[in-house]
């Protein structure tokens, strides 16, 4: 698509989502997902003392930003001597699948005192499996993207931290690296729209 593009001389800009060996030119829009799940672990960690089981529920495992989630929640894991990662399954970022996974990850009876998921909707599903059996109030849950139904289990004091993807500073910022091309006008490869940490502390200016 991107040599077609080329090709044909229209000016093409990718968003939210990179394809890889992208050429000089053809800019992309979006987050550093790397960051986000260092975001997310780096206030999980807080939270636990530095200390404890950390398992990750991975999104698509062919998806760039649930790699790199799931690389940044390692790093962090890494630098706190006192933790470790002993369990990582893709849930492919759906609700359901998070669910069934902490089901079978409880069932196991390994100890679990962090869940760093990829994105909110599996770490929803991984709360209500812990709810289910009366685990919540010890296991601390992060999630990412600060959606209505993420921000309405941390009031509920269920979700301790998610990360914040600006879907709209993307699009918009989308429209004007395209509107900068069909002017003659230099765009930079990568336009950075930053995450944001959002934590019960201030959960209420993304709500």
């Amino acid at each position: 698509m991107t040599q077609a593009a080329q090709d044909a001389g229209v000016p093409l800009v990718y968003v939210n989502r990179r394809p890889s060996d992208l050429p000089s030119g053809v800019p992309y829009v979006g987050s550093d997902s790397l960051l986000s799940g260092q975001l997310e672990m780096g206030a999980l960690a807080e939270l636990a003392g530095g200390e404890g089981n950390v398992v990750i529920l991975q999104g698509d495992p062919a998806n760039e930003a649930a790699v790199l989630r799931t690389q940044g929640c390692q790093e962090v894991v890494d630098e706190n001597p006192g933790m470790t990662v002993t369990k990582v399954q893709a849930g492919n970022w759906y609700r359901e699948e998070g669910l069934a996974i902490m089901e079978n990850w409880i069932q196991s009876g390994d100890p679990i005192n962090v869940v760093c998921a990829n994105n909110d909707e599996m770490a929803l599903g991984a709360i209500q499996a812990l709810k289910n059996v009366n685990l919540l109030d010890q296991v601390l849950v992060g999630g990412v993207d600060a959606t209505a139904d993420a921000l309405a289990a941390m009031a509920a004091g269920e979700l301790e931290v998610t990360v914040f993807q600006d879907a709209a500073g993307q699009g918009g910022g989308g429209v004007d690296a395209a509107v900068k091309l069909i002017n003659g006008e230099t765009v930079e490869d990568y336009v950075d729209v930053p995450y944001v940490l959002v934590t019960p502390d201030n959960m209420a200016d993304f709500q």
